[in-house]
């Protein structure tokens, strides 16, 4: 049953007489009356309104993957329109028309929608189950928010799948070479083979073959930023430690800006079961964590721009905000910085991957590439905590599974619950004193096999599969601060040390988390001497905030 069958009530809920009197003081304007069939909103809306039905109706739909409407709900007296999209004032995902005998209802723009949230705790919390849950039933139902047409298991279609579910944003797929699929729109339009995949956008816009920006500026993910905002706080990297400061930062009213270049959840959010984070005994998915945080960063008003890379931090401004220089050519500029950029996936010594990079080599292991390589023979390369939930989950799926590891075993670097839980496994061979050496196959046919080398003996052996996954740790991203900052010998971020000369005669020693750049913090993994967990990364963001109000009160004291 999908989440539309069980959970009905809980995604369309009905205020009571009370509740909607509470509702009433947060309005953002008067009461607005619709007449039958009127648009009240659309998917090419500015700065969308929720809506609060006080008479009538909203008959809400959307468009299927064939341009087909298709209706979704309808929202009655006491019921309000809206989903994720609406707490940070972006477009919808459907299209909301009057019912037949019209509607009268109060707008809630994003501001207002976010201080009913929060100053009503009782319709806040009917309101965001509500926004979450019926963003996770447009997710299952697939094809509200934009449809991929492109061959299944090729690099440019995986990587778009792969960008759209990490941000929570909802598609469908269609195989451009079936009947039933998505070849008369191939054969309709004119795309040649090498302009695949399409992306349609909620609008109707046809993109060829888009970059992870493009396919997020069509879609309106990537909100427009002012370059004249000054933000108190602008945080680089949203995995768990950037979504941290984010969310306690905003809840305690500053403003707040975080960037990342491809997703928020970093590297935690590419797991598929954490099961050593606190308060969670059965485990939670990287994913459900970081869209929980996500979602209460944007409930406290954060603003969340992906995909954006920072190109550098513009360390000559002394006195004045800081700038950071964007690759899109914009500038954010913010009276705080807090690097928390992780780290970026290290690569093995194979002289070919490249080669099959996103075509057989992956860095995580999601349901898109499970399903790529479900009932098929894979290795897996590492042994760490990461390898370890990587391997578990995708073992049911695959017929053989190679784990991969240099050293003599796992019990050094991976937790005992992974191993035995391993051990259980039929279907996992353990390599140890083991590396790979080369790769077999070409672009064209993808990866077919692997050389593996036997560290003790220099034995090798030739194992064809088609998916390799790499976890073999990481390396620190803070190329992007470009000498700003002082890092140890492995490129870490060095924090409470003195400040570097020549920073305007700050009359302060360094805080804790801060670089020797004043108001340049860093946390987390990129951060030199942390912990390396998802529990350390977030308790250091709600550190973090801490100390950013102390810089902030020392800035105004002396000003």
């Amino acid at each position: 049953m999908s989440i539309i069958e069980t959970r009905h009530h809980q995604m369309f809920p009905v205020l009571d007489t009370a509740q909607i009197e509470a509702a009433k003081r947060f309005a953002s304007g008067p009461a607005r009356h619709f007449a039958s069939g009127e648009i009240v909103f659309g998917i090419d809306e500015r700065q969308p309104p929720a809506w609060l039905v006080l008479k009538g109706s909203i008959e809400v739909v959307r468009r299927d993957s064939l341009d087909r409407e298709v209706a979704i709900t309808a929202h009655h007296a006491g019921q309000f329109s809206g989903e994720v999209n609406q707490l940070a004032g972006r477009a919808y995902l459907a299209t909301g028309r009057a019912g037949p005998e019209g509607c009268t209802a109060l707008p809630f723009d994003a501001a207002h929608v976010r201080a009913l949230i929060i100053g009503s705790a009782e319709v806040g919390e009917i309101m965001m189950r509500a926004f979450i849950l019926r963003r996770v039933g447009l997710i299952e139902e697939g094809g509200a928010g934009s449809v991929l047409v492109g061959n299944p298991g090729t690099p440019d279609l995986i990587r778009l799948q792969g960008f759209l579910g990490r941000n929570g944003y909802p598609y469908a797929v269609l195989d451009a070479s079936a009947e039933d699929g998505g070849r008369a729109m191939v054969e309709r339009l004119g795309i040649l083979p090498e302009e695949l995949p399409l992306l349609v956008c909620s609008n109707g816009t046809v993109l060829k073959r888009p970059t992870d920006a493009e396919a997020a500026a069509c879609l309106g993910i990537t909100p427009e930023l002012d370059p004249e905002t000054v933000y108190d706080v602008a945080v680089v990297g949203a995995g768990p430690a950037g979504l941290a400061t984010a969310v306690y930062a905003g809840s305690e009213g500053l403003s707040v800006i975080v960037l990342d270049q491809r997703a928020f959840g970093g590297q935690a959010g590419a797991s598929m079961r954490i099961e050593n984070y606190l308060g969670f005994p059965t485990g939670i998915s990287g994913m459900a964590l970081a869209g929980r945080a996500f979602n209460q960063a944007l409930k406290f008003g954060v603003e969340i721009a992906i995909p954006l890379e920072v190109a550098r931090l513009d360390c000559g401004n002394s006195g004045g905000p800081l700038r950071l220089e964007l690759n899109n050519g914009g500038v954010v500029r913010a009276r705080t910085v807090v690097v928390a950029s992780g780290a970026r996936y290290r690569r093995p010594p194979i002289p070919n991957l490249s080669i099959f990079e996103g075509a057989g080599i992956s860095y995580w292991a999601s349901p898109v590439e499970a399903k790529l390589c479900e009932g098929e023979e894979v290795a897996l390369i590492g042994g760490g905590n990461s390898a370890g939930q990587a391997a578990v989950y995708l073992a049911p799926k695959v017929k053989q599974l190679h784990l991969v590891v240099r050293g003599e075993g796992l019990e050094a670097s991976m937790s005992r619950y992974l191993i035995d839980r391993i051990k259980a496994l039929p279907n996992v061979e353990l390599h140890t004193r083991t590396e790979i050496i080369g790769l077999e196959g070409d672009q064209a046919t993808g990866l077919t096999g692997a050389v593996f080398r036997d560290k003790t003996t220099g034995a090798t052996h030739a194992c064809p599969l088609r998916h390799l996954f790499l976890f073999i740790g990481a390396d620190p991203n803070a190329g992007w601060l470009d000498g700003c900052v002082t890092v140890d010998d492995n490129g870490f971020v060095v924090t409470g040390e003195t400040f570097a000369q020549g920073n305007g005669g700050i009359d302060r020693p360094a805080l804790p988390l801060e670089t020797n750049r004043p108001g340049v913090f860093a946390i987390g993994d990129v951060r030199a001497g942390s912990t390396k967990r998802v529990a350390a990364a977030v308790g250091e963001g709600a550190a973090v905030v801490a100390q950013i109000h102390s810089a902030l009160a020392a800035v105004s004291s002396a000003a």
